[in-house]
Order: structure tokens, then sequence, then C-alpha cells
């Protein structure tokens, strides 16, 4: 029986899980990989998407990330996924957001004047218009994203510090925002080389950020955010949890990396 929906009234839910193989139920249950892949495709029929990903190192065998507007429907994915030989280590649960820190049209209009010079109101209103239309372009990609499939993936949490002198919540919100544009005009050097995904988490999970990166080369995902390691938001005030790196692919190519194969 259907649940009735759970659909947050801005944004979509994100669910990061990170299981562990149960080897001795993977060898009794043949068909573990069908019901993986079933589960996937009604999920996805329901409007949602799952990426799945081979995990590197220690910390999990298999990640999936599974996003979409109905938080009930994820979990009910959580339940069939979990069904298979598999055991949850680890989990992140947020919802996709809009930033508070974007420029708005009056900051826009100011940096055309100081930056770029323009003085006639025409030209600034056409700019305007083009501006304001790439802005609600990437704001619908942050609350509603349609991720690519590329070859690596790296998740991790974080938040901001709150303590002594490097409390970011005792700042000034002017502040914050001349910051994080810092902060973002790093990030954009990467446009084309990684997708970042910055979803919020404050309230509904330990961290108060989740962060998702998307590459086809690794070293990209290192490099960002070595970058970035370097801007006063993270320098100063950012504290970080563990990062999980993994390798991306189709369905049912992920499962047989990690040795469940479809009988």
């Amino acid at each position: 029986m259907p649940f009735e929906p759970v659909v947050p009234s801005l944004g979509w839910g994100v669910l990061h899980l990170f299981c562990r193989v149960d080897r001795e139920r993977a060898d009794r249950e043949p068909g573990a990989a069908k019901r993986v892949l079933d589960a996937i495709a009604s999920l996805e029929a329901d409007d949602h998407q799952v990426l799945l990903f081979a995990v590197l190192g220690h910390k999990a065998d298999l990640g999936v990330m599974a996003l979409g507007p109905d938080l009930a429907r994820l979990q009910a994915f959580q339940v069939e996924l979990l069904s298979a030989p598999f055991v949850v280590e680890w989990s992140y649960l947020s919802l996709t957001e809009a930033s508070e820190y974007v420029s708005t049209e009056e900051d826009e209009r100011a940096r055309l004047r100081d930056e770029e010079g323009i003085l006639e109101p025409a030209e600034i209103d056409a700019r305007i218009v083009a501006w304001n239309e790439r802005m609600a372009h990437y704001r619908e990609q942050r609350l509603h994203p349609r991720l690519p499939l590329k070859r690596a993936i790296c998740f991790y949490p974080m938040s901001k510090r709150r303590t002594g002198d490097d409390n970011w919540y005792s700042l000034p919100f002017e502040e914050r925002k001349r910051l994080m544009g810092g902060h973002a005009r790093v990030g954009r050097g990467y446009a084309g080389r990684v997708l970042q995904l910055i979803t919020g988490s404050t309230g509904i999970d330990d961290w108060e950020w989740g962060v998702t990166l998307l590459a086809d080369d690794p070293v990209a995902l290192k490099e960002i955010v070595y970058e970035m390691r370097f801007d006063e938001v993270s320098a100063r005030y950012a504290a970080f949890g563990p990062f999980v790196t993994g390798l991306l692919g189709e369905p049912a190519d992920v499962l047989a990396r990690i040795g469940i194969v479809r009988q």
C-alpha cells in the first residue's frame, strides 16, 4: 500500500546510503541484483533519480544517491534496497536548496556600472533581462537538479564553525555574502570539470550541508577541494566530515563491480 507523500515546500530530498555487501547472503540470494535494479527502475518511474557507485576504500562497498520530490518515496526505496544483501554503514539526508547569498538584481546593476562601466539605462536593462534568465536557470538547477552520469563522485558533509573569533554566525549578513562571493568564484573556475551540488541538512542530519562533487577526472575532485581550502570561508570557518569517493556507472555495471551479478 503506498504511503502518503511527504513533499518539502521547497526543493527535493537527497538521500545518500553507503552500504556493505553481506557476502554470505549474496551467495545465497542470486536474485539480489534484479531486486536492486527493479527498485531503481520503480523509483525512477516515479520521477526520482538514482546514482550508484562502487566505493573506493574501506568505508563501504556501494554508494547510493537518490533524490526527488517525495521523502516517503525515498524511504520506501531505502526499504526495498535493503531487502538485498546490504548493510548500511552510513547514511546522509539533506534537501536541495537555493543559496541565501546569491546576487540580487540590485547587486548586478551595481556591478554592471562599477565593474563594466555601463551607464546607459537601456543597455543595463537589456543585460538584466539576460541575467534574470541565467539566475532562474541556476535556481532551477539547485532546487531540481538532473545529474549527469560522470565517472567519479565524492561526497562529504560540512558545517560552519561557531567558536570564538571564528563564529560564522556572528558575522553580519553582508560580510558573509561577500566572503561567499569569493568562495563561489573559486568553484566557478571548475565549470565543465566538476559538477557541484550543495544540499542543506541543518536540523535533519549531523552536519549543516552535504557536498556532492561529480567529475570524469578524479584529479579535478582533489584540485577543487584543495584550492577552496585556501579561501577564507574554508580556511577559517569550515569544518569537514568524512569524505567518500567512488566510481559511477550504470546500475548493473556498478553491482557487478562489487560482486552482485545479475542472474
